[in-house]
């Protein structure tokens, strides 16, 4: 046989390429071609060894984007692949070069990431800012190089107080103000505008109706949980009353979604999360419309009004919540599938419900998180930043 070398014997970018293929199911075709550019042998085992451990998807997408990130500096800060374990001086490197102070650096060029650094990264297509990073995108970058060196059973610099210190230092330097993952809460107003522009017979928006619709009265679920929800987590209550104190009151449908396996909640969790009256109707429109009884929920549809079998990806979803955005006139840049989630808990903390009561459907395990959309919702409204008027 000629023309097909032995996996062996082709150079190290195509079989690690060939090998990032094992997780084509996570990584898009065109990050996995950057990685096996960046990505070390041993790199590509260690991923290969989280999904077959079975990691999450979404965390080991953003383990292996993080990875690809932290090769990709330490080989254009020190010349040389990442060293395992990594020395606290390096991991403080890291961090002195992207959290950095911006009126520092107007009077010392030399303060935070050098200019041959950032311009090696930007080449990379790994850099897309020019200022110092978020700091949680630094801590989670750190978070993802500690991981993977527990995987690889060594220890790392991570837990030195030297480290830990610099970086609260650094955090407080930067003065970076933390930004929310959508810049605007998809609001009841909100969601009512974008479903407004679903009105069609056209399957795509009884689709995008039912997506948008499930995703906000279930608690604001995450992209990911909703481009990866199946028929089988999806069981039929009882009717519910529309108003519970009034027994001749109307009753609606009501479905309980089990949530399986979230970011916040294992698989033997058993959270679940209800919908009642029109997201439960939307929903089986859909699956109807659609003649789908079994597997993915939320499919892709092409030009030509044909259903795929697959599920969409969480990009996917962000991108229809944009798409709708779009079209109801709003500026898509103010909002991401993360406004959904934001916008359940504005809601509810608008309308009076209890705080407990909507962390049970959004399941935030954080009080604090969630309690800050609560504390937004009521200084808008209060009068304390309203004296001047």
């Amino acid at each position: 046989m000629t023309g097909v070398l032995p996996f062996s014997e082709r150079d190290p970018e195509t079989r690690r390429a060939l090998q990032l293929d094992a997780l084509a199911a996570i990584l898009p075709m065109d990050r996995r071609d950057q990685l096996a550019k960046i990505l070390t042998d041993d790199d590509v085992a260690t991923l290969k060894h989280l999904a077959k451990e079975g990691m999450g998807e979404n965390s080991l997408r953003a383990l292996a984007s993080d990875l690809g990130y932290l090769e990709a500096w330490a080989l254009a800060a020190t010349g040389a692949p990442l060293p395992w374990p990594a020395a606290e001086g390096l991991a403080l490197k890291f961090v002195a070069q992207h959290l950095w102070d911006p009126a520092q650096r107007d009077a010392d060029p030399a303060h935070g990431m050098p200019a041959a650094v950032a311009a090696a990264l930007t080449a990379a297509g790994v850099l897309r800012s020019d200022g110092p990073h978020a700091p949680a995108t630094v801590r989670r970058r750190l978070a993802s190089w500690s991981t993977l060196h527990r995987w690889r059973g060594i220890l790392g610099p991570f837990v030195a107080p030297g480290l830990r210190a610099a970086i609260r230092l650094a955090v407080r330097a930067s003065a970076r103000p933390r930004r929310r993952k959508s810049r605007r809460a998809v609001t009841r107003d909100i969601l009512d505008q974008l479903l407004a522009v679903c009105a069609t017979d056209r399957l795509a928006d009884c689709r995008d109706r039912a997506l948008l619709m499930v995703a906000f009265a279930s608690g604001g679920r995450r992209r990911s949980e909703i481009a990866g929800l199946r028929v089988e987590q999806c069981a039929e209550e009882a009717p519910v009353a529309l108003d519970p104190s009034d027994p001749t009151s109307p009753r609606l449908p009501c479905m309980a979604i089990h949530l399986g396996r979230t970011k916040t909640a294992s698989a033997g969790d058993d959270a679940r999360a209800l919908l009642v009256g029109p997201p439960v109707e939307a929903l089986k429109l859909w699956l109807e419309r659609a003649d789908i009884a079994k597997g993915p929920i939320f499919r892709a549809i092409d030009r030509w009004g044909a259903l795929d079998d697959r599920a969409l990806t969480p990009q996917t979803v962000n991108l229809i919540v944009k798409r709708r955005c779009a079209l109801a006139g709003l500026d898509p840049r103010e909002f991401s599938a993360h406004g959904l989630r934001s916008g359940y808990l504005t809601e509810a903390a608008r309308a009076g419900v209890p705080l407990p009561e909507a962390m049970q459907q959004s399941q935030h395990r954080s009080v604090q998180q969630a309690a800050s959309y609560y504390n937004d919702a009521e200084r808008r409204q209060g009068k304390g930043a309203r004296l001047a008027l």
